[in-house]
């Protein structure tokens, strides 16, 4: 059964979890009483409710915090929960992230992290920005268990599976659904033809997994549901792609495509990035991967428009899940004649009259 998070602010906590929580506070000493915690709710998450779990302890002004997640319903459709609890285990074992320190059938207990979680804004920020590039190079650079192969393009058509049997044949023909499996044929072709560098990438690099530490001015990501090896210029695209989001304004799902990073800040991204190591690139590997990246941002969209389309009808987090869908696949149609202009060609022109215009 499905924890009432509602409930959870009020201080009810079900006996499992009260269980767990009370097993976590048992390892300080100094916790004055494992039944006097507070519960607050940690705005801006799309998938999960997240929650701060804080104890009094014997020294006045001091708190012991964990976080709680508790796991959105109906979202397991999206990946296999034993493989993320394991990628978060291993994740921890390699020094990144937070700590896993329970586990109850909904959700999970985590480490609580004293850092800064970034907003919209500081994405934008040069030095912020370089430090996010140093980070995700080093993400990159992790050997995980499992597969490495690429998982974007089968996990997308097991996704559009999903989405044509939830869908009513309204939203399937709005969304275009019957030509999607050509469409991810399409661009898999076409990006698949330059060399790919895979590896194990994030593959949701929103402000919103993203801290860092104010004083040390380290960065943490954390969140790797979605995470699995891919083309490293998918993880820079779907990077690029979240500066256009505010997953805290008033209108939590619009995006602002207009603030979409420009050409000089991706150089400067991807030349942060590549730099990291030490080796200075040249300026044609920098202007290869922008490129490279530009064009992933279509796999991008077709990636998150799915997923809003299948999260709308799982989901019940209040968030317009449709609508954040078809933006992503207004920008998806926009953007392909520019990005993958000989491939739009070539379907004009083996269609008949009047259906070459796939466009919503």
């Amino acid at each position: 059964m499905a924890i009432k998070t509602k409930g959870l602010e009020e201080g009810y906590l079900p006996e499992e979890l009260k269980k767990v929580l009370s097993l976590v506070a048992g390892e300080w000493e100094d916790v004055i009483d494992f039944n006097l915690l507070k519960v607050i709710h940690l705005s801006g998450a799309m998938t999960n409710e997240v929650y701060r779990i804080t104890w009094p302890t014997t020294t006045d002004d001091v708190e012991r915090n964990v976080l709680l997640r508790i796991y959105g319903e109906g979202v397991d459709v999206f990946f296999d929960r034993d493989e993320e609890i394991q990628t978060f285990d291993c994740m921890s074992k390699h020094g990144h992230g937070p700590r896993l320190l329970g586990q109850f059938p909904e959700g999970r207990v985590e480490e609580f992290i004293h850092a800064k979680t970034l907003s919209a804004s500081d994405l934008r920020d040069p030095e912020t920005s370089a430090l996010i590039a140093a980070k995700l190079r080093e993400f990159h650079t992790l050997n995980m268990p499992g597969s490495k192969d690429v998982i974007l393009w089968d996990r997308m058509r097991n996704w559009l599976t999903k989405a044509r049997k939830l869908c009513s044949d309204e939203c399937a023909k709005e969304f275009h659904l019957d030509t999607l499996a050509d469409e991810i044929d399409i661009v898999e072709k076409e990006l698949s033809q330059s060399p790919q560098g895979v590896v194990f990438c994030h593959n949701d690099l929103q402000y919103g997994n993203i801290m860092i530490d104010e004083k040390t001015r380290s960065i943490t990501i954390i969140d790797y549901e979605y995470a699995s090896y891919n083309p490293a210029a998918y993880d820079l695209a779907n990077h690029f792609c979240e500066m256009a989001a505010d997953y805290h304004s008033e209108t939590p799902h619009i995006l602002d495509y207009n603030v979409y990073p420009g050409l000089e800040e991706r150089e400067r991204f991807v030349l942060s990035y590549l730099s990291s190591t030490g080796n200075e690139p040249s300026e044609t590997e920098v202007k290869k991967l922008v490129n490279d990246v530009e064009k992933y941002t279509l796999a991008n969209h077709l990636f998150w428009g799915i997923w809003g389309i299948i999260s709308a009808y799982v989901n019940t987090i209040d968030f317009d899940y449709i609508d954040y869908a078809r933006q992503r696949f207004e920008q998806y149609w926009l953007r392909k004649p520019q990005l993958l202009p000989l491939a739009t060609k070539a379907i004009s022109t083996d269609v008949d009259d009047g259906s070459a215009d796939f466009t919503p």
